[in-house]
């Protein structure tokens, strides 16, 4: 059935009303939740995730959902479970495995990192984000070209993706290019990417010196 709505709250509206005939839908709920998101009614959008996956327990867009919100709090415990139900629920789904990634990355547990990326790079070769996680990972492993190379796949298909300029500015900086820092630094921030204050001052005493 299409949609009538043409704005937010009339999406949200109608939606109620669709739910309202049949409390069961999952994926009403999940686009009621979603809607809510948009809105930023984020308690009321964590309740009809859970109705989501309560009604629908296979679907794993719900349970991601509710591992961005949790990860909006601050639980990494929580987004971390969320996540790995969701790839239960599909385990040819790429974003979960990518948002495991990102959670371990966090936690400094790189090698897991590095395998869930890898697993997500696996079902979807073009997912920029964890391409770009991948690269942040490998280098903190100290891989510098393997750690360029995936942050370079990344720009190939999202050429202002912040994190892999950042990626990239990282390692210019290991090999003691910070000239080349500098200007990959000014790129990431045309794209809204902030990299690190820390990683700014030292690149200008590198170039002061």
């Amino acid at each position: 059935m299409d949609y009538t709505a043409r704005t937010p709250d009339e999406f949200i509206d109608e939606l109620k009303k669709r739910l309202s005939q049949n409390p069961g839908c999952g994926v009403s709920h999940y686009n009621l939740g979603t809607a809510y998101v948009a809105k930023g009614r984020l308690i009321e959008a964590e309740a009809e995730f859970h109705q989501a996956v309560e009604c629908s327990p296979s679907l794993a867009e719900g349970y991601v959902q509710l591992g961005g919100l949790a990860m909006n709090k601050g639980d990494l415990d929580a987004c971390l479970e969320w996540n790995e139900k969701a790839c239960r629920a599909r385990p040819l789904f790429a974003v979960p495995y990518g948002n495991i990634g990102f959670v371990h990355l966090q936690r400094g547990e790189i090698d897991k990192a590095e395998k869930a990326l890898r697993r997500a790079i696996k079902i979807d070769e073009k997912y920029v984000q964890a391409l770009a996680t991948l690269g942040s990972a490998l280098f903190m492993q100290g891989k510098l070209e393997a750690a360029e190379n995936f942050s370079q796949k990344a720009l190939a298909i999202e050429p202002q993706f912040g994190p892999a300029i950042n990626n990239l500015a990282l390692v210019a900086m290991e090999r003691g290019d910070f000239a080349k820092a500098q200007e990959l630094v000014t790129q990431a921030r045309a794209t809204g990417y902030e990299p690190h204050p820390d990683m700014v001052r030292e690149i200008e005493a590198a170039l002061k010196a």
